[in-house]
């Protein structure tokens, strides 16, 4: 049995088979173009390589391709009799997240990291705000993950891959006086990881740091791969700091150039989550609406989402519903995301719904209803998944709706309860000149 760079034992005796599942690997986790091909190519120096073939799930599963990675994590498990245990454990955790079945799944991760820490396929699935722990509908989940990660933390040293995960969890958890030197330590080894690039893109944005936020991001994207897994949606980064930073029109050109669904490089979530969001704080920030970009993305989101699963896309897919006054679409969703919930099978539970009234509310400027809606969603946001920055767009959804309304004691009130970094100065809602 030969073993990766972390001193895993891996079921191959075939040194070419190791070394293309390496590089897909290094490809996969730093979100460079390539990994398929990579598995690929493991797969056919040794047909019989089983980790190959759960690579290869890992691929389409982040690339929101159930059916596929299905078939793909079939293949390994095929081949599970000559695997080591802990290849075994793997196959059955990515097995429980493809069901489903998140509470299990997450159990059997800390399991799994309990006996082998250094596996970072399966560190992978439970690390970012998006992930398996991220997307369980939790209170208290970013402390989770940032305590998962502190936990096994010295079994990783100077990672710089493992570095720009911790940083990341420690930012979202509130802990970025620790963070920071984690990612400058992830950096200073290599700038070639665009999970490293994301959790600075992150920092600045969390520090309220704008103009550090766009010389960064423009600087480290010229050299990115345009099909890179991260290229839309650290433009999408990118594009947040420009409007917050007073640069529409750049941000504007950048969504036209790289967060269209015709344009984005990530999955059909990311694509729909990232066109959504900008658009929508695109008119918070007191510009028009672009009506036809809208129109593109309702359509898109349609196809590519067309039935509730993940709490996060699904408030974005809502949200095109809402511009476009398909009353009839949302309520359909709705009832879908009830009936799921009454299953068990819907971690977001009843969240997303009572978000997506409020959201509703606003659209049609009904600002009284967006407020009573809005306000009291506030303190549970981590139950819809996603990111500190993402989960702006509520805050921020809110803060507007209150100045709308000339409710200014509530809207000074939804600044106070704000996160500290982010400051009011780069906080692009229209109106906010109120409160001075």
């Amino acid at each position: 049995m030969m073993a990766d760079r972390y001193g895993l034992g891996l079921s191959t005796t075939i040194a070419a088979a190791r070394d293309a599942y390496e590089d897909a690997r290094e490809k996969l986790l730093t979100h460079y173009p390539g990994a398929m091909e990579g598995f690929d190519a493991a797969l056919a120096a040794d047909p019989g390589f089983a980790m190959a073939h759960a690579g290869r799930a890992q691929v389409l599963m982040r690339e929101g391709k159930g059916a596929a990675a299905q078939a793909a994590l079939a293949e390994a498990e095929a081949l599970a009799a000559g695997v080591s245990p802990r290849e075994a454990s793997l196959l059955g955790v990515f097995r429980l997240v493809l069901a489903g079945r998140t509470e299990a799944a997450i159990a059997a991760l800390r399991t799994h990291l309990t006996d082998w820490p250094r596996d970072v396929m399966v560190v992978a699935v439970a690390a970012n705000p998006n992930g398996l722990i991220g997307a369980s509908g939790r209170i208290g989940q970013k402390r989770m993950i940032a305590e998962l990660l502190d936990g096994i933390a010295p079994a990783y040293g100077d990672d710089a891959w493992f570095l720009a995960h911790h940083a990341m969890a420690l930012s979202e958890a509130g802990r970025r006086a620790e963070a920071r030197p984690l990612i400058a330590r992830s950096l200073a080894q290599t700038t070639h990881n665009a999970q490293a690039a994301h959790t600075q893109a992150h920092l600045f944005y969390e520090d309220g740091e704008a103009d550090a936020g766009i010389a960064f991001l423009r600087g480290w994207l010229a050299d990115y791969p345009r099909e890179g897994y991260f290229h839309g949606h650290l433009n999408w980064h990118l594009a947040l700091v420009e409007l917050a930073a007073g640069q529409a029109e750049a941000a504007l050109a950048r969504y036209r150039d790289a967060l269209t669904p015709d344009r984005h490089s990530g999955p059909p979530q990311q694509r729909v989550t990232d066109g959504a969001a900008f658009l929508w704080r695109w008119e918070l920030a007191g510009h028009p609406r672009d009506a036809a970009a809208w129109a593109l993305l309702q359509q898109v989101a349609g196809d590519l989402l067309p039935r509730p699963g993940n709490g996060f896309a699904d408030l974005h897919v809502m949200m095109t519903r809402t511009v476009a006054g398909d009353t009839a679409d949302a309520t359909a969703r709705v009832a879908q995301m009830q009936a799921m919930t009454a299953e068990g099978r819907y971690t977001a539970g009843d969240y997303v719904p009572a978000l997506a009234a409020g959201f509703a509310a606003f659209a049609r400027q009904d600002w009284e209803a967006a407020i009573d809606l809005l306000a009291p969603l506030q303190a549970e946001r981590e139950r819809v998944g996603g990111s500190l920055a993402q989960h702006d767009i509520i805050e921020f959804t809110l803060l507007r709706a209150c100045l709308a309304a000339g409710r200014l004691r509530e809207a000074r009130a939804v600044l106070a309860a704000r996160r500290a970094g982010p400051d009011e100065a780069g906080t692009p809602v229209v109106g906010i000149d109120a409160l001075h």
